[in-house]
């Protein structure tokens, strides 16, 4: 019998998860609040788009600057020595998201599983023990591995996954609104430097060692932030029964990630005047796309039984050209994180906000395994 979680669980699980929002960037996250009950408004040269369709539109039919100031592009290009997939056009970015489609298709997915699966095997071990484990170790060594893995190197992954979030950590801090403290922009520099000497190939060209910097980046930071936030929704909401039914649990992953949206916000700047959503844009605008507020993640809870259509769930991953080539991989990922704990059955029980990260996440999420579901063994 499938079970429908209560109210006040949804409510408990929601309350827990803002607060990855409202402890690390309550100011911009206030104001994204306070606007988000209409689909695209103005505030300065600033344009906040939080309406399923206005985004969509602003991704796959406005001409967007990719390489300026305060993008994900021009952040890239303005701490690595190569073109990136962030910011590339015409044949340069097709070229690119063919090799990267390659390795993050169906079968690289599948070339790769095995590699995380053992980081679970290990990790979770102590669940069955009845022991404490800290989610959040878990995965930025199994986005490390895995990033290893994809891209051939022999490094050690804990360390790389360890650089890429401060890359990713440093860059955001170079390109928050606000005056920034002395040296923010050196530091971000030296990190991004230190990532791609980590993930240099044995040979290759500035661009090839930047793509493979920017995928680390992506997949780790992503990672890292999604996983815990997803098992702790999981936790707080009762969806363990969900979790564990192999029909649903794609389902339940699909409508995480619509919920969690890893990467809430993209910052774009329109590249030619424009109309959003009956707001005008003007060529120069800087663009602040809400994921979070167009896959309706606010105001719409995980449910599995009657998940958000693929129209509206796939909007955290973009839209168009441009849209995240490691969808499939960040599912196939949550899906087996899912069946592992869900015999488990863990409650969360300490949290502590990441205030630094550069996505919204925890610093450290433990878990245990309720007591009626520890192995009969370890009873």
């Amino acid at each position: 019998m499938t079970t429908v979680p209560t109210g006040s669980a949804l409510r408990a699980a929601r309350r827990r998860d803002r607060r990855v929002y409202t402890h690390s960037h309550p100011v911009l996250f206030g104001l994204l609040a306070a606007t988000r009950h209409r689909a695209v408004t103005r505030v300065g040269g600033t344009v906040l788009v939080h309406g399923s369709e206005p985004y969509r539109q602003a991704l796959t039919r406005i001409p967007l600057d990719r390489t300026a100031a305060g993008t994900t592009g021009g952040a890239a290009r303005e701490l690595s020595t190569g073109g990136t997939l962030f910011d590339q056009e015409g044949t340069g970015h097709r070229t690119t998201r063919r090799a990267v489609a390659d390795d993050l298709g169906a079968a690289g997915v599948e070339r790769l599983r095995p590699v995380w699966l053992d980081v679970l095997d290990r990790r979770l071990a102590p669940l069955g023990a009845g022991r404490d484990v800290d989610l959040v170790p878990l995965a930025r060594e199994l986005a490390g591995t895995t990033v290893c893995a994809l891209l051939g190197t022999t490094g050690d992954p804990e360390t790389i996954a360890e650089a890429a979030a401060s890359a990713a950590a440093a860059a955001v801090r170079d390109h928050l609104p606000g005056p920034r403290p002395p040296g923010t922009a050196r530091a971000a520099a030296a990190a991004t430097a230190r990532l791609e000497a980590l993930l240099a190939p044995a040979s290759g060209t500035a661009a090839d060692t930047a793509l493979r910097a920017m995928l680390a980046v992506a997949a780790v930071n992503t990672t890292v932030a999604a996983l815990p936030r997803a098992v702790a929704w999981c936790a707080d909401a009762q969806l363990w029964h969900h979790a564990a039914d192999d029909r649903l649990r794609p389902a339940l992953v699909g409508e995480l990630l619509r919920v969690i949206a890893p990467s809430p916000l993209l910052p774009r700047v329109a590249a030619a005047a424009a109309d959003l959503g009956g707001c005008p844009v003007r060529a120069g605008d800087r663009l602040i796309l809400v994921a979070r507020h167009a896959a309706r993640a606010h105001g719409e809870p995980p449910d599995a039984l009657h998940p958000a259509p693929p129209r509206v769930a796939q909007l955290v991953f973009g839209a168009g050209s441009h849209a995240c080539p490691g969808a499939r991989l960040a599912r196939a990922q949550l899906d087996d994180v899912l069946a592992a704990l869900a015999p488990h059955c863990p409650t969360v029980l300490r949290a502590r906000v990441d205030r630094g990260a550069a996505l919204p996440g925890w610093r450290s999420l433990t878990v245990r395994a309720t007591s009626n579901h520890r192995s009969p063994e370890n009873r």
